[in-house]
């Protein structure tokens, strides 16, 4: 399986912007920043969250495959390429209103302990369990389905480029160990360093918290930049041919 290497880089640019998530990176953020870090309990938790996305992955590019051999002939390609620009303008575009002032003051008046809150405190205990941290991570996971744009748009492209089910296996592996990457770098920062790095881990984590709103607003804007390139891309590419 030879994928071009600009589909690479988009499906990699992808999931980056997953990697920026409460989830994948927030979560294991706070879990490192504590003054005694058991690897294991992370490496669980990225594992656990990595598996689910993968999984997820697989069925919906089954269905996927499904939905369009049932419509093949029926919709030109052309006709899939132009909604997907579409889509990709009009995520760019809403990026910019998720960063507004509408936006910062809902998140203000916020005040209320959230689930993600509660969270935290099963991950930063002095002996998290593993299947406590196995739940959370599953929960984190199942409350980001509805909203992992990125990923979703990466499952969207592989349909749309043609790739196989076997290659989206392999590919979708791939993207899941990718989103977790970030994490994994900051669990070997940890590591190596020990209590030299906490400060630094202290400061992501908070950053983290204060900057959620604008990082969702950059990953629509990645993601909806992305989709428009891809489509741009086949469509160029129909055109000269």
């Amino acid at each position: 399986m030879e994928l071009p290497f600009v589909l690479l880089l988009t499906l990699a640019g992808l999931a980056l912007a997953d990697s920026l998530s409460a989830g994948t990176l927030g979560l294991p953020t706070v879990m490192l920043a504590q003054p005694r870090v058991r690897a294991v309990s992370v490496l669980t938790y990225l594992a656990v969250i990595a598996g689910f996305y993968w999984v997820v992955g697989v069925l919906l590019r089954a269905g996927a495959l499904a939905v369009v051999d049932g419509l093949a002939g029926s919709v030109p390609e052309r006709v899939v390429d132009v909604a997907q620009l579409v889509v990709g303008i009009v995520l760019f575009g809403v990026s910019f209103l998720l960063d507004g002032p509408v936006a910062r003051r809902r998140a203000a008046r916020r005040t209320a302990p959230t689930r993600w809150a509660r969270w935290r405190s099963t991950l930063v205990g002095p002996e998290p369990r593993l299947g406590a941290v196995t739940l959370v991570a599953l929960g984190a996971a199942l409350l980001e389905v509805a909203t992992m744009l990125p990923y979703l748009a990466a499952v969207g492209i592989l349909t749309a480029n043609d790739v196989s089910l076997g290659g989206s296996v392999v590919v979708l592996l791939g993207y899941s160990v990718v989103m977790v990457l970030p994490a994994l770098v900051l669990l070997a920062l940890r590591i190596v360093f020990a209590r030299a790095a906490e400060p630094l881990l202290a400061g992501i984590s908070g950053w983290f918290s204060r900057r959620a709103i604008d990082l969702a607003a950059w990953a629509v804007g990645i993601v909806g930049f992305l989709l428009a390139s891809d489509a741009l891309s086949r469509l160029s590419e129909s055109s000269g041919s």
